[in-house]
């Protein structure tokens, strides 16, 4: 019986990482925000590793920040380590990994919710949504209640017809053994959209008790105080290590031996999995020269003996599983508290979406998360923050919001996805962004402050003290280019005792911080700043001055990219009128449809010749329209 439950501006189906994010944003804008999820005691949960972060996902969490999400303050609150990750290669590879506190994580998360004025949050399972005139204007729950609103989210996580998989036992689930949505998979399709099955996996979770800490190797946070938020002040000092150990040849035996039982290889699993994030099976067979696989002991809480065994991913019947375990040094007589598993799900294609994250098929709906093909906590938060973003400003009648691929790696994320879609959950890498050396670690608020401002989800408060930050890194760039240093014998002795080159002339001090062997603090001891500089300033100086010519060039390389980027296509537009376009170029192009050129030239199909052609017809103005048909 189905009943009116309420009207909403935006309404989220799904509490994960991605429809987190979605509902606060959307609710801090200034939309009324419901927020829909299957079991309330898994909001934000942990499925998978208890970790944020790690090469371009810290990054992600950092701009989810600058925007005025929530991630990294819930990180900053709930860790129990922190590691800079790749300090010794250059800023735009390093990032940023904490192991969190999977329960505080998740409660912490849940309370802000609860706490967030404009958002309703309530325990239902969606099964259809609501459509008329091709465009979505509420859900109806398996109860029967049925909301409405101007726009919904989509971020079903894994959860979309999942199903569990153990050697050859398969069940219908989502993670963790909980409930999954079949229905709104089905309505999906029945709705048009074309849907995908992927896979993923999670290893063993082990006793902690039962572990020979003594043949591990120890790997401690970092002793420096670190956060992922801006505005974090208070650090955690308690740290917990977490371990070191291999497998070995006996490990592979076991494997090897067993691999007619593993639903990877005898064809039980049809879902394609995350080639960055394989199976410990998967491994053994395509590293079949590698003596030894690294496997990390991660703790899963402060108040949990619960171990997370990192590398280990198996779908292993169970009793293999405490095998491998016990083959490893310092599991020989591990207690096993969890198998691993892997997980088939629906995702839907992502080509299918607009670069808000509202999709093609249906007006006003937007998804987010492992919906649309990712794996990983922190893309799908990004993709939650744009979606939620999106849908609110939609809902209020204001201007959306793109992140191009020069600004951020979540433009480098949701570009990728819509533009090129993918055949397996998509994980972010720094090698995906062209532009990485702008898009660091230490810069992500003199990004995407200006715009978190703008939208509303930046506070006047934060936003003053970004100014004023902003301000000094600038004043003092400016003082070093300013200063001549002499070859006095202060500045050739600590030249020298760096073992470089001593001065023939006067330079620069910024000239002078620009030499590999020098720090920001090496300059600062031979001319001190007119006020005291925090560490995060003093950073900043270094590396903008360090990489300013590495800088420029990117920056003139996006300003030529800009120019493609404003070439915008009309959506009217007839592709099969152009002629001397390639089949596959049209078919491509009709498919993805394009709203500029800059995004036309990166659709894997499209060639620069088409470009070309393509160019050439815009600006002409030879626009040629649909015919009614």
């Amino acid at each position: 019986m189905q009943y009116d439950a309420g009207n909403f501006d935006v309404i989220v189906v799904g509490a994960g990482h991605a429809g987190c994010e979605a509902g606060l944003a959307a609710a801090r804008i200034g939309a009324k925000t419901l927020i829909i999820t299957i079991n309330l005691d898994m909001i934000a949960f942990m499925p998978c590793n208890p970790s944020v972060g790690g090469p371009a996902k810290g990054i992600v969490v950092r701009e989810i920040d600058a925007l005025g999400g929530e991630m990294a303050k819930n990180i900053d609150k709930t860790y129990i380590q922190m590691r800079m990750l790749n300090t010794g290669k250059g800023p735009a590879v390093r990032a940023l990994r904490a192991q969190a506190d999977k329960f505080d994580y998740q409660h912490e998360m849940k309370k802000t919710i609860e706490n967030e004025p404009n958002a309703t949050l309530i325990q239902g399972m969606v099964e259809r949504l609501i459509v008329e005139d091709g465009a979505v204007v509420g859900c109806i729950t398996k109860t029967g209640a049925a909301y409405r609103a101007k726009t919904v989210v989509i971020t079903t996580g894994t959860f979309l017809r999942g199903e569990v998989i153990i050697g050859d036992l398969k069940y219908s689930s989502g993670p963790n053994n909980q409930q999954p949505s079949i229905r709104l998979s089905e309505h999906l399709e029945e709705l048009g959209f074309e849907l995908v099955r992927f896979k993923t996996g999670t290893p063993p979770r082990v006793n902690s008790h039962s572990i020979d800490y003594s043949k591990t190797e120890i790997q401690p946070g970092d002793e420096i105080p670190r956060a992922f938020s801006y505005e974090t002040t208070k650090f955690i000092t308690d740290q917990l290590p977490c371990w070191l150990t291999y497998t070995n040849e006996h490990t592979h035996h076991i494997i090897d031996s067993n691999l007619h039982r593993s639903p990877m290889f005898s064809g039980m699993i049809k879902g394609t999995g995350p080639r960055y994030c394989p199976s410990i099976e998967d491994k053994v067979v395509r590293f079949n020269d590698k003596p030894r696989h690294q496997i990390f002991l991660e703790p899963e809480g402060r108040n949990t003996q619960e171990v997370y065994v990192q590398g280990l991913s198996t779908s292993l019947p169970e009793e293999v599983q405490q095998q491998i375990l016990k083959s490893i040094p310092g599991l020989e007589k591990v207690q096993m508290m969890r198998a691993g598993y892997a997980i088939e799900y629906d995702a839907i294609v992502p080509t299918q979406l607009w670069p808000t994250l509202e999709t093609k098929v249906i007006k006003n709906l937007y998804t987010a998360g492992q919906i649309n093909g990712t794996s990983g906590y922190e893309e799908a938060a990004g993709q939650g923050l744009m979606a939620g973003i999106n849908a609110a400003l939609n809902a209020l009648g204001r201007d959306q919001l793109i992140l191009s691929r020069s600004d951020a790696y979540i433009g480098v994320l949701i570009d990728d996805l819509i533009t090129k879609g993918t055949n397996e959950p998509y994980r972010l890498l720094t090698s995906r962004a062209e532009y990485r050396l702008l898009l660091r670690h230490d810069n992500a608020d003199l990004r995407l402050t200006e715009i978190g401002h703008q939208i509303g989800l930046i506070k006047d408060e934060r936003y003053e003290k970004f100014l004023v930050k902003k301000e000094a890194v600038e004043n003092e760039k400016n003082r070093l280019h300013s200063i001549i240093l002499k070859p006095t014998e202060q500045v050739q002795t600590l030249i020298k005792s760096l073992g470089g080159s001593e001065l023939k002339d006067g330079i620069r001090a910024a000239d002078l911080l620009k030499r590999p062997e020098m720090t920001y603090e090496h300059v600062e001891s031979l001319t001190k700043a007119d006020v005291p500089l925090d560490d995060e300033i003093k950073e900043q100086v270094e590396i903008q001055i360090k990489y300013e010519g590495y800088i420029e060039k990117s920056l003139q390389q996006v300003d030529r990219l800009k120019k493609m980027e404003n070439k915008k296509i009309p959506d009217n537009i007839d592709y099969d009128a152009i002629t001397g376009l390639a089949t596959e170029a049209k078919q491509k192009l009709k498919k993805i449809k394009p709203l500029s050129l800059a995004q036309a030239s990166r659709i894997s199909g499209v060639n620069p010749a088409d470009i070309s052609i393509l160019l050439v017809y815009l600006e002409q103005g030879r626009i040629a329209r649909i015919s009614n048909q």
